[in-house]
C-alpha cells in the first residue's frame, strides 16, 4: 500500500512533471538539470512512497494532491478515473498533433529545377532531390 510521504520541493516538482506525463528527459530541460539527476530523485520518491513504477507514482500524485483516498470503492475509482480521463483527452490529442505537425515540417524536401538545352528527345526538366 502506498503511504503519505514528505518530499522535498525539487521531488514534488519531478513528481508533478511525472505525473502529467513528462518523460526524464522532458524533466531534466524543463528543470535545468541532467537527466541523471531526475533518475536520483526519481529514485528517492519511489523510496519514500513506496512504489516501483511510473504508474503507480502518477496515481499516488493525483490521489494526494486531490485528496482522493486510496481505500475507494472499484465503482468510485471507475468514476474517478472516468472523469480524468475526460479531463486528460483533449491534451493528449492536442499534443500528438502538436508532434505531428512539428514531424512533418522537419522531413520536407528541398527540390531545385534545373533547365538545360537539351535535343528534342529529353525531357526539358530534371529534378534533383537533396
Amino acid at each position: 500500500m502506498m503511504k503519505v510521504a514528505e518530499l522535498t520541493k525539487r521531488e514534488s516538482e519531478i513528481a508533478e512533471l511525472f505525473a502529467w506525463g513528462a518523460s526524464k528527459k522532458d524533466v531534466a530541460n524543463r528543470l535545468f538539470i541532467s537527466e541523471r539527476t531526475v533518475e536520483n530523485h526519481a529514485r528517492n520518491i519511489y523510496a519514500k512512497i513506496g512504489c516501483q513504477k511510473i504508474n503507480e507514482l502518477c496515481a499516488w500524485w493525483f490521489c494526494t494532491t486531490f485528496h482522493i483516498s486510496f481505500d475507494l470503492s472499484p465503482l468510485k475509482r471507475k468514476i474517478i478515473a472516468g472523469v480524468f480521463l475526460m479531463l486528460l483527452t483533449p491534451q493528449v490529442f492536442a499534443i500528438e498533433h502538436q508532434d505531428y505537425c512539428r514531424t512533418m515540417r522537419t522531413s520536407t524536401r528541398t527540390t531545385r529545377t534545373i533547365r538545360a538545352r537539351r535535343s528534342r528527345n529529353e525531357s526539358d526538366v530534371d529534378f534533383i532531390y537533396f
